[in-house]
């Protein structure tokens, strides 16, 4: 063997019709080699099932052997789910930034919660944000020569003292050397800025903003977000919110920059994450401002996707025969639960899909984050004793209708349970109705509110 690190990969699952099925393998049985190599991770799995022509050993569950040759198309998949999906221990974070969300979170939540990842094989399968500063040059040597990208990279500053300060790691100002490094492999980056008032703004952000734009084109995207400050921050870095005036000022240095970076590279490049736009009282850009909406897992571009999205589906349906019939029938009427930064647009939104229909109504009740603290506003992070506490406030003295209405986003990935544990179910139950998972598109926001029958056809997994 070319490399000798570990003992092999447990297979979980194996996809019907796949290759491995019709070669089978089954579950239970573990992966040693494809080509001679043994397999270390996720990257080596991918990186050599590339080939067209595989031999692949096998050990079956009594320890016999299998020497597997195969003959595929280019990047077709085997069909094999791993026990584990990295293939390999999770790469957990070495440094104590003064921003930190997971430093101020309460105690008493599940562990998993306080697990600080800095992986960047889950930024190239997950799309996380990672800092460098675990990895080494075989690492980004390794990322080079399997081509693996995008990368998305946390720099937060280009100083590289103030990257120290605020990672609290002496080798991160060190490791922005990889950026140079990526940019001249041609690998594909992008970049955030977490905005800390008074630490990486003003003269230090046009700094950053003029730094990764020398690494244009191969950095794509540069995302700029305000730092998150819960109420659990004792014995922390002092942070302070941005008012609505300095968020207007952040907005006025980005957009600014836009047209220079589009003129030259047909991109935007800097973008400024939604709360910006919300804390100034403006407008949210165009959908061409966002480039494909490159960074909207940042919370760049949420906002006007829903706009747009609600809007082009409301417009489809005014022009539907069956919805004008529909119309007269239908008399229905929902709660929408949501976030305070998010309230207003919801609001609006809700407001547009009423006024197509005369006998639907619909309530937007805007919920306070209690659990980490008012200062944090975003829809995502609402627990279900929040919900579940404010919604019964509200029902005192209004009716919830037919559904109570959240999106899918407050609950943890592929399960009905919110980051509290609180389940669904048991929100349910103390609230005395149904509440429906609405998935994150326009179309969804707008089929939940007219359709009573929205969700039930529907895996819930495949809405979130």
């Amino acid at each position: 063997m070319k490399n000798t690190k570990n003992s092999g990969h447990i297979i979980k699952d194996v996809a019907a019709g796949s290759i491995a099925d019709e070669l089978e393998i089954e579950s239970g049985d573990v992966l040693l080699a494809i080509n001679n190599y043994v397999i270390n991770d996720v990257f080596d799995y991918r990186y050599y099932c590339n080939d067209e022509y595989l031999d692949v050993l096998i050990r079956k569950p009594d320890g016999e052997e299998w020497l597997l040759e195969i003959e595929k198309e280019y990047d077709e998949e085997l069909g094999i789910e791993f026990e584990n999906s990295l293939m390999s221990e999770y790469k957990s974070c070495s440094n104590k930034c003064i921003f930190c969300f997971i430093d101020q979170m309460p105690p008493g939540m599940r562990k998993t919660l306080y697990f600080k990842d800095d992986d960047s094989r889950l930024s190239f399968l997950q799309g996380n944000y990672i800092t460098l500063t675990n990895m080494n040059d075989d690492d980004i040597q390794r990322i080079i020569e399997m081509k693996l990208a995008p990368i998305n990279i946390s720099v937060h500053t280009t100083n590289p003292q103030l990257r120290c300060t605020m990672t609290n790691n002496r080798f991160a100002g060190d490791k922005l050397k990889y950026l140079k490094l990526l940019y001249d492999n041609h690998i594909e980056m992008n970049g955030q800025i977490v905005l800390c008032k008074g630490v990486n703004d003003g003269a230090e952000l046009e700094k950053t903003i003029d730094d990764l734009s020398k690494l244009m084109p191969f950095m794509k995207s540069v995302s700029i977000v305000p730092a998150g400050i819960t109420k659990y921050r004792d014995g922390l870095y002092p942070l302070e919110l941005f008012d609505g005036a300095e968020s207007g000022d952040i907005i006025d240095v980005i957009e600014s920059r836009q047209k220079e970076f589009y003129d030259r590279y047909n991109l935007h490049f800097i973008h400024a994450s939604d709360e910006w736009y919300i804390n100034a009282g403006r407008d949210f850009p165009k959908e061409e401002t966002y480039d494909g909406y490159i960074q909207i897992e940042n919370g760049v571009g949420m906002m006007r996707l829903l706009i747009d999205e609600t809007e082009d589906k409301l417009m489809t349906l005014s022009g539907s025969d069956s919805d004008r019939n529909r119309k007269k029938d239908i008399k229905r009427t929902v709660t929408i639960a949501t976030g305070v930064l998010a309230y207003d647009t919801i609001r609006i939104l809700a407001a547009k899909v009423t006024n197509m229909y005369d006998n639907i109504h619909v309530n937007v009740v805007k919920i306070y984050n209690h659990f980490f603290g008012e200062t944090i506003t975003v829809t995502g992070l609402i627990t279900g004793q929040d919900l579940v506490e404010q919604l019964k406030e509200y029902g005192k003295n209004n009716s919830f209708g037919d559904a109570i209405l959240i999106t899918s986003c407050m609950l943890r990935a592929g399960e009905r349970v919110f980051l509290d544990d609180m389940t669904v179910d048991e929100a349910v139950d103390a609230l005395g109705v149904d509440i429906t998972i609405v998935g994150s598109s326009g179309g969804d926001f707008v089929e939940s509110i007219i359709n009573p029958e929205y969700g039930m056809d529907n895996n819930f997994y495949d809405m979130i």
